[in-house]
C-alpha cells in the first residue's frame, strides 16, 4: 500500500482501492503556503470535521463515496468506523467536533485522529478504536492534543508506525514542530525525502514523517 502526504492532514493511501482522507482547499493566510490538491482521485473520501483545511471534497476526483460522520458505515473499503472526539479540551466547546475514523485497507488497519484535541481518549473511545496497525496523528501541539499527551496516546495504542500530520513545515507557520513529540515518544523516525513512500505494518514500532519541498 501506497501513502502521500500533500500537507496538514492530507493523505492518499492507495492500494486495492484508494482512500483520502482530509482534503484541503485554498487557504488565505500568510501562514499558509501548501500547494493546492490537484490530480487526486479516491474511491473513498474521509472528512474529521468541516474546517476548510480538511473538509474540500472538490478537491478529489473520482466520485467517491464521502464519510464525514461517526457512526460504523459500508464503504469500499469495507467497514469504516467513526468515533465521535472533540478538536479541544472543553468538550467540543471552542472547536467543535472531530472524528476519528478506523479502516483497513489491504489488512492494513489505519486510524486517522484528525484535529483530535482531547489529553486522552476515553475509555469507550479506546473500545470502539481497538487494536490499529497505522497511527495517523496530529503532533504539532496548538489546536490539537498537547505533543507530549500524544506521545503517551502512541504508547498506549502500540501501533506499528505512527504517521506524523499537523504540525509546522516551511508551509505553515501557525504549529508546532514535530520535534518534542518526537523526542517525547523515543521511537526511531524513517524520514522520507519525498511525499509518499509504501506503508507497511512491519518493521516497527516506528515514526515515518514524510516530507514536502
Amino acid at each position: 500500500m501506497n501513502i502521500r502526504w500533500y500537507g496538514q492532514s492530507a493523505f492518499l493511501l492507495s492500494g486495492t482501492q484508494r482512500v483520502f482522507i482530509d482534503p484541503f482547499g485554498a487557504i488565505d493566510s500568510p501562514n499558509w503556503n501548501y500547494p493546492p490538491i490537484e490530480g487526486a482521485e479516491a474511491d473513498l473520501l474521509l472528512v474529521t470535521h468541516e474546517h476548510g483545511d480538511h473538509n474540500a471534497v472538490e478537491a478529489v476526483g473520482g466520485d467517491p463515496v464521502v464519510l464525514r460522520k461517526p457512526g460504523t458505515h459500508e464503504s469500499p473499503v469495507g467497514e469504516v468506523v467513526g468515533i465521535n472526539s472533540e478538536h479541544d479540551q472543553v468538550a467540543g466547546t471552542q472547536r467543535g467536533q472531530n472524528t476519528i475514523f478506523r479502516f483497513t485497507l489491504d489488512g492494513v488497519t489505519v486510524a486517522h485522529f484528525g484535529d483530535f484535541g482531547q489529553r486522552a481518549l476515553r475509555p469507550e473511545q479506546r473500545a470502539a478504536l481497538g487494536d490499529v496497525d497505522v497511527v495517523i496523528l496530529p503532533v504539532g501541539g496548538g489546536p490539537t492534543i498537547p505533543q507530549d499527551d500524544a506521545a503517551a496516546l502512541v504508547r498506549e495504542l502500540v501501533p506499528q508506525v505512527v504517521v506524523l500530520s499537523h504540525y509546522r513545515t516551511p508551509h505553515i507557520g501557525f504549529l508546532d514542530t514535530d520535534e518534542q513529540f518526537v523526542e517525547a515518544l523515543g521511537w526511531p523516525v524513517d524520514e522520507v525525502a519525498g511525499p509518499e513512500t509504501e506503508l507497511m505494518k512491519e518493521g516497527g514500532p516506528r515514526v515515518l514523517k514524510l516530507t514536502l519541498t
